[in-house]
């Protein structure tokens, strides 16, 4: 190979003039997710349920030059999942990739009081899984359909560690969605694989994000449960997702990859 040929950084994690869409995009994982692909020379789309964060962060985001566009969406309607595709697309004559994103968890888990299995309430049950499990599968769905006839195309989706192991700290419903989550991601990708789409899946641990606001249990938990004794930036996930969206992820499917400063490693539950 001359070394005219020969990849480097540069070229392996370029992703100018690329066209994204980013579910959830307006705050917190999403977001970190679309400043990095904006920031590298991406076209990004923000699809947020939130009119004010999509209206706030696009124009944060276009005033420093960046080609960024948003649209408020509610994942847990499918017809407006693919409509909303379909228009980035349309607009921009390809979609090549898709952070599936968009998630709720609603409650905490069985260690704090009223949130055990028998009281766990079904309507809260209902909305999670709406989002999280349909919205999810509408999304994958839609960009499935766009990607397919190319021949090309990058799927990843956010599940969390919460759906790979027992976590008492969320509730039922983000467990079990995010397990769904996983399993989603690994079923497309056998699916897509020869379509030349490749789909993954990002496992965040406990990172600063609006899901997480209404039940934190301090500091010292992350100390004793993380082995790097603190919890996550969502900025420390951009590399992860630049990764997942240029070419240097081009043999990478089918796969699921925490983000947990070493929580997995812990060998006890909490």
């Amino acid at each position: 190979m001359s070394d005219r040929s020969r990849p480097t950084a540069a070229t392996l994690f370029d992703v100018t003039g690329r066209v994204f869409a980013v579910t959830g995009g307006a705050s917190g994982i999403g977001l970190a997710i679309a400043e990095i692909l904006a920031d590298e020379g991406a076209s990004v789309t923000l699809l947020d349920i939130s009119p004010h964060r999509v209206e706030t962060e696009t124009a944060r985001l276009r005033a420093d030059g960046r080609a960024v566009r948003g649209a408020v969406l509610d994942v847990s309607d499918g017809e407006a999942v693919e409509r909303a595709l379909r228009a980035v697309a349309e607009d921009a004559g390809r979609l090549d990739g898709v952070f599936v994103n968009a998630g709720i968890s609603v409650g905490a888990g069985f260690a704090e009081p009223g949130w055990r299995v028998e009281e766990f309430p079904m309507d809260s049950w209902d909305r999670v899984v709406a989002v999280n499990v349909d919205g999810m599968l509408a999304t994958l769905r839609a960009a499935a359909a766009l990607m397919r006839p190319r021949g090309r195309g990058k799927i990843v989706l956010t599940a969390s560690t919460a759906g790979l192991r027992t976590d008492p700290m969320v509730a039922y419903s983000y467990v079990a969605t995010k397990a769904a989550v996983v399993s989603l991601g690994r079923q497309s990708a056998l699916d897509l694989a020869g379509a030349g789409v490749t789909v993954n899946t990002i496992a965040p641990g406990p990172f600063r994000t609006n899901i997480g606001a209404g039940f934190d249990p301090g500091e010292q938990v992350w100390k004793t449960t993380v082995p790097l004794g603190r919890i996550g930036q969502t900025d420390e996930l951009k590399g992860l997702a630049l990764l997942l969206a240029s070419d240097a992820s081009s043999f990478m499917t089918g796969a699921v990859y925490p983000i947990d400063g070493g929580a997995l490693a812990v060998s006890h539950s909490l």
